[in-house]
């Protein structure tokens, strides 16, 4: 006994109409009813609630052509609208209909629809059109009924079963956390309500306060589901609370046809929301890239400026015109050292990171590699950065040059200027004397005595000639040295030579005058000649005595100060000859004195042939021997100082010598621990990270060593034979260490990367780190072109061609060298699969319901804000023969993400 055969016991009258429903449903569905309970088909509220019900399903679709229906059995009779639906629901195109008013065009039409309806696998049994054009409603609802089922339950799978079992299973899974909830059918579990709340609260808890429901309050109950998914879910009201409530047992197609558009609704949300999560995740990868390369880009730009406003400073050679002022300088420059550079150098590191990240993440999303702005490169920062330090070293050498210049013309300048005084002193008034005419009116006696005196004079005039060609020498260089007050010096020279020159001719000229008045002159006191003669010279040896133990002197280590002190010992030791001389001088006075009182004498006042006195001789030999021990002191003062100078540069030394081959041992350790590392690679990143911090805590040493290196520059130490070190070897040493185990830890932290974005184990991961330490002889971290081939055909590939599309890959630079980082990327896209354009495709055409083009509504409704707004900026307009005003091109947009097209 099938379905419709049972209703007869109640209804007779309705046989014909149950039949010929029976024959619209599907055998294997028919099959499924065996069991229900069909006694209540024909049931006034079961048929009301099934109207109300069918319209409601029937309207939400055809609301999509624009178009509804207000009764059911009316408005399907010329079969137009009914069409209309087929054509909806499923898709595809119907023969077009006859438009005509007539019976026979009516019925034609009605056929149309049973002929497809047939064609989707519905077996029509002995059914006509006639019923559906006359209006009978029992035949009108049997066959929508029977279209719900073919294309809005049949389809419902849920753990291998469909179709009723299906959507029954998918609301008790649903429905199973919720108190008071029970889903055992499509009729009376659903009267209180709380079965359409929790659907909706499972999957919109936002629309929902399912604990504030009421199992005895089921209208209210009903009311609310119906609402809030009228409102919020688009599934039109298809029931009305009072006729559930009212309804002994609900009607179960009204019941399963509702539950359906619930299904529908969510397993559609559920879709877009994975299209939009996997949409979502691609953009979010490409955003990310996008800001790491516009942080690139200006950290680059920003380096590359400082740089290029740093390099002209560090070029700039103005001298100054004082050690102190350069001094200033070197006081700027270490401060630049110190203070500025570093940072920059930390920046320096983070942008090559920055730069391998980026490249390993492009990479591993299948997007193609950055390139930096042209001058961007890292390459181009090396390039700059390593004329930076050229400049660098040029300019501090330049400073300490400029130093030693600068000290050497103050000590010269102001030697000049000591000596120049001093000539200056002993010519003033030198030219009134030889102009005088005093000869004309002497005695014989006076005139010999002013020969005699004028031969001294000759001998002291001739003893000078080498203090003035010194102060022509010593402004000779500082004009080759280019003294700033070269002019005022070159004048004052000059003047002495010009100077030197009259006082040359005025002495030839009273010679001259005196010989001719010799002839008439015989007498001469040859003591007070002796005594001018030999008192000249040692006056001189005394002055220069004196000048040679006020002079300044300039020493940069202990051999230097020691020739000084050997020099001034020699000195001192030719003293007690010096002395006899000057008692042997002042004995001819003595004599003088003697032969006077003798012969009863009277002097007529001093020596008429010089005007050294033996008070003045004893004068200066007092203040010269005073002179010695002031000599004495000061020498001792500069050996003081080169022995503190000597103890700073073997301390420097011992500290820059610990720091140097600590340096060079974490160098060669950090090159052992990036080949030998074993582990995870977590437990390798956190070695790596805690031997970085026992490295940074190695800072105060070299903290130390710079406090050393500022006291020697201070102290103007410029050599130091205790150590091959200098502060620049080490301190781009220490950049370097630096620099290499970020780069070594930024190497595993990309591996971290690669394996989790790939899937790839940690035991792939050894496999490879093995192999590619097997073939890396040389453990440089890199394997060559035959080595590679080695390892790839231990591998199990095989073939020149196959081995040259690969080095292609891991080498596209073409340096014959492979990385670890570039086998592992190979490796891990050899095994792995990722995002593809065709996948982001597909899911752009979720969101846009089939359709080729997308509109910025669904952007925005289905996606984030931001990334909406991100997809509508980039998307070009869609130009294909189905495009609509605003619609845009989803395929092109996605296929340029992965970089093969041009956004």
């Amino acid at each position: 006994m099938n379905y419709f055969e049972r209703s007869n016991r109640k209804r007779r009258s309705s046989v014909l109409s149950a039949c010929q429903i029976g024959r619209f449903l599907p055998t294997t569905y028919m099959e499924q009813e065996n069991d229900w309970d069909r006694d209540l088909l024909l049931d006034p509220a079961w048929e009301k609630q099934q109207r109300k019900t069918f319209t409601a399903w029937c309207n939400s679709h055809l609301r999509k052509a624009g178009t509804q229906i207000e009764n059911i059995e009316e408005d399907f009779r010329d079969g137009l609208k009914l069409m209309l639906l087929l054509e909806v629901i499923s898709g595809e195109r119907l023969p077009k209909p006859e438009r005509g008013k007539m019976r026979v065009h009516k019925i034609n039409n009605v056929n149309k629809a049973l002929d497809f309806i047939a064609s989707k696998g519905v077996k029509l049994v002995s059914i006509g059109a006639e019923e559906i054009v006359d209006g009978n409603a029992k035949m009108t609802l049997g066959m929508i009924w029977t279209i719900i089922l073919r294309f809005a339950i049949q389809d419902i799978s849920v753990e291998e079963t469909s179709a009723k079992e299906g959507l029954l299973l998918w609301c008790q899974r649903k429905t199973a956390p919720y108190k008071n909830v029970n889903v055992q059918n499509f009729h009376i579990s659903w009267k209180d309500g709380l079965a359409f709340n929790a659907l909706i609260h499972r999957h919109r808890p936002d629309l929902i306060d399912y604990d504030s429901l009421r199992k005895d309050d089921p209208v209210t109950n009903l009311n609310n589901a119906f609402e809030v998914a009228e409102k919020h879910l688009d599934i039109p009201k298809m029931l009305d609370a009072e006729d559930i409530v009212n309804t002994a047992r609900p009607d179960e197609k009204a019941i399963m046809t509702y539950v359906s558009s619930f299904y529908h609704a969510f397993s559609g949300a559920q879709k877009a929301e994975t299209a939009a999560n996997r949409i979502c995740k691609v953009l979010a990868v490409n955003q990310e890239n996008e800001q790491m390369m516009e942080d690139y880009e200006k950290l680059a730009s920003d380096l590359l400026e400082w740089i290029r406003r740093t390099i002209p400073w560090l070029e700039n050679r103005t001298q100054e015109k004082t050690v102190n002022d350069m001094q200033a300088k070197q006081e700027d420059f270490r401060d630049y050292r110190c203070v500025h550079k570093p940072p920059k150098v930390q920046e320096k590191c983070q942008l090559e990171i920055s730069f391998n990240t980026l490249q390993t993440k492009l990479r591993l999303s299948n997007r193609p590699a950055f390139m930096p702005s042209e001058g961007r490169l890292v390459s181009d920062i090396n390039g700059a950065w390593h004329t930076l330090e050229g400049a660098e070293k040029g300019y501090e050498e330049w400073i300490l040059s400029e130093i030693r210049r600068l000290e050497r013309l103050e000590h010269l300048a102001e030697k000049f200027h000591q000596k120049a005084a001093i000539h200056e002193s002993w010519t003033d008034g030198k030219e009134a004397m030889l102009t005088q005419k005093d000869y004309e009116t002497s005695t014989l006696s006076e005139v010999k005595a002013l020969l005699r005196k004028h031969e001294a004079f000759e001998s002291d005039l001739a003893a000078h000639q080498d203090r003035v060609e010194q102060i022509a020498a010593i402004a000779q260089e500082l004009n080759e040295l280019d003294y700033y007050d070269s002019a005022s010096v070159n004048a004052r020279c000059q003047k002495i030579c010009d100077q030197w020159d009259v006082l040359g001719a005025l002495t030839q000229s009273r010679k001259e005058s005196l010989e001719r008045t010799e002839k008439q002159l015989e007498s001469i006191d040859e003591l007070y000649l002796e005594y001018a003669k030999r008192a000249a010279p040692f006056n001189n040896w005394m002055e220069g005595a004196m000048e040679d133990l006020q002079d300044m002197f300039i020493v940069h280590n202990i051999e230097e100060i020691q020739g000084l002190i050997t020099a001034h010992e020699q000195f001192k030791s030719t003293l007690t000859e010096a002395n006899k001389e000057r008692e042997a001088i002042q004995s001819i006075q003595a004599e003088v004195q003697k032969i006077a009182q003798s012969n009863g004498i009277k002097l007529s006042g001093a020596n008429p042939y010089t005007t050294i006195t033996p008070e003045s001789i004893d004068s200066k030999w007092e203040k010269a021997m005073a002179m010695v021990p002031l000599r004495d002191n000061a020498l001792q003062d500069e050996l003081n100082k080169q022995n503190s100078n000597d103890t700073l540069r073997a301390t420097f030394a011992t500290q820059a010598n610990t720091v140097g081959a600590y340096i060079q041992e974490k160098m060669e350790e950090i090159g052992r621990i990036s080949i030998e590392m074993n582990g995870t690679l977590e437990d390798q990143l956190t070695n790596l990270k805690e031997y970085q911090k026992s490295i940074m805590s190695y800072m105060p040493e070299i903290n130390k060593l710079e406090g050393y290196h500022q006291l020697i520059q201070e102290a103007l130490i410029f050599d130091n034979q205790y150590t091959s070190y200098t502060m620049e070897h080490l301190r781009v040493g220490w950049e370097q260490l630096l620099t290499t185990i970020a780069r070594t830890i930024n190497e595993v932290e990309n591996q971290i990367l690669t394996r989790d974005a790939k899937g790839i184990s940690q035991e792939q991961l050894y496999e490879y780190r093995a192999s590619f330490n097997h073939f890396d002889k040389d453990h440089s971290g890199a394997l060559m072109a035959e080595e590679f081939k080695a390892c790839l055909i231990s591998l199990g590939y095989d073939g020149d061609g196959e081995f040259a599309r690969i080095m292609g890959i891991v080498d596209p630079n073409g340096t014959g060298a492979v990385t670890f980082q570039a086998f592992i990327d190979f490796m891990s896209t050899e095994t792995t699969d990722t995002d593809t354009a065709d996948q982001v495709i597909a899911s752009f055409k979720i969101l846009a319901a089939d359709k080729n083009y997308i509109t910025a509504e669904e952007l925005r409704r289905e996606l984030p804000p931001d990334q909406a707004e991100y997809c509508i900026a980039r998307m070009a307009p869609y130009t294909g023969p189905d495009a609509v005003p605003g619609a845009l091109d989803y395929m092109s947009f996605s296929t340029a993400l992965y970089g093969e097209s041009d956004l």
